[in-house]
Protein backbone atom coordinates (compact mmCIF):
# COMPACT_ATOMS: atom_id res chain seq x y z
CA UNK A 1 0.00 0.00 0.00
CA UNK A 2 1.49 3.22 -0.99
CA UNK A 3 0.92 6.90 0.32
CA UNK A 4 -1.81 8.31 -1.70
CA UNK A 5 -1.24 11.25 -4.28
CA UNK A 6 -1.78 14.39 -4.15
CA UNK A 7 -1.81 14.48 -0.35
CA UNK A 8 -3.54 17.09 0.90
CA UNK A 9 -6.29 16.74 -1.74
CA UNK A 10 -8.74 18.73 -3.31
CA UNK A 11 -11.05 16.77 -4.17
CA UNK A 12 -9.45 14.07 -6.03
CA UNK A 13 -6.71 11.57 -5.36
CA UNK A 14 -5.06 8.52 -6.22
CA UNK A 15 -4.29 5.30 -4.14
CA UNK A 16 -1.79 2.73 -5.67
CA UNK A 17 -1.33 -0.80 -4.25
CA UNK A 18 0.55 -4.09 -5.27
CA UNK A 19 -0.73 -7.31 -4.55
CA UNK A 20 2.20 -10.03 -4.95
CA UNK A 21 2.81 -13.27 -6.74
CA UNK A 22 3.47 -16.49 -4.76
CA UNK A 23 7.00 -17.76 -3.99
CA UNK A 24 6.49 -19.86 -7.20
CA UNK A 25 5.74 -16.83 -9.46
CA UNK A 26 2.17 -18.41 -9.68
CA UNK A 27 -0.39 -15.32 -9.73
CA UNK A 28 -2.84 -15.98 -6.85
CA UNK A 29 -6.02 -14.25 -6.36
CA UNK A 30 -6.48 -12.81 -2.89
CA UNK A 31 -9.74 -10.94 -1.21
CA UNK A 32 -9.13 -7.31 -1.36
CA UNK A 33 -10.65 -4.59 0.60
CA UNK A 34 -10.06 -1.13 0.82
CA UNK A 35 -11.75 1.21 3.19
CA UNK A 36 -11.86 4.78 3.83
CA UNK A 37 -12.68 5.80 7.33
CA UNK A 38 -12.79 9.23 9.15
CA UNK A 39 -10.79 10.47 11.83
CA UNK A 40 -13.24 8.94 14.42
CA UNK A 41 -13.15 5.48 12.97
CA UNK A 42 -16.38 5.45 11.05
CA UNK A 43 -15.81 3.73 7.73
CA UNK A 44 -17.26 6.52 4.78
CA UNK A 45 -16.50 4.51 2.02
CA UNK A 46 -15.77 1.03 0.30
CA UNK A 47 -13.18 1.64 -2.81
CA UNK A 48 -12.38 -2.63 -3.05
CA UNK A 49 -14.27 -5.46 -1.68
CA UNK A 50 -13.56 -8.12 -4.47
CA UNK A 51 -11.11 -10.98 -5.28
CA UNK A 52 -7.82 -9.88 -7.15
CA UNK A 53 -5.23 -11.31 -8.96
CA UNK A 54 -1.23 -10.49 -7.75
CA UNK A 55 -0.72 -7.27 -9.68
CA UNK A 56 -0.50 -3.48 -9.70
CA UNK A 57 -3.85 -1.55 -8.72
CA UNK A 58 -4.79 2.10 -8.96
CA UNK A 59 -7.83 4.02 -7.25
CA UNK A 60 -9.02 6.96 -7.88
CA UNK A 61 -11.22 8.84 -4.52
CA UNK A 62 -13.14 12.03 -5.84
CA UNK A 63 -15.11 12.44 -2.60
CA UNK A 64 -16.32 16.24 -2.72
CA UNK A 65 -19.18 15.84 -0.27
CA UNK A 66 -16.75 14.92 2.35
CA UNK A 67 -16.00 18.02 4.82
CA UNK A 68 -12.12 18.71 4.89
CA UNK A 69 -10.30 16.94 7.40
CA UNK A 70 -7.72 13.81 8.18
CA UNK A 71 -9.02 10.12 6.24
CA UNK A 72 -7.48 7.21 6.93
CA UNK A 73 -7.28 4.44 4.15
CA UNK A 74 -7.42 0.65 5.15
CA UNK A 75 -6.32 -2.19 3.16
CA UNK A 76 -6.70 -5.76 4.12
CA UNK A 77 -5.23 -8.56 2.15
CA UNK A 78 -4.89 -12.33 3.28
CA UNK A 79 -2.74 -12.19 6.28
CA UNK A 80 -1.70 -8.14 5.34
CA UNK A 81 -3.57 -5.32 6.46
CA UNK A 82 -1.90 -1.50 6.12
CA UNK A 83 -3.73 1.77 6.92
CA UNK A 84 -2.00 5.18 5.64
CA UNK A 85 -3.37 8.73 6.45
CA UNK A 86 -4.70 11.22 4.18
CA UNK A 87 -5.51 14.55 4.42
CA UNK A 88 -8.94 16.48 2.45
CA UNK A 89 -8.58 20.34 2.31
CA UNK A 90 -11.28 22.37 0.45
Amino acid sequence: LYQNYPNPFNPATKINYELPASPSGRPIANYVSLKVYDVLGKEVMTLVNEKQNAGSYSIDFNRVSLPSGVYYYKLTTGNFTDTKKMFLVK
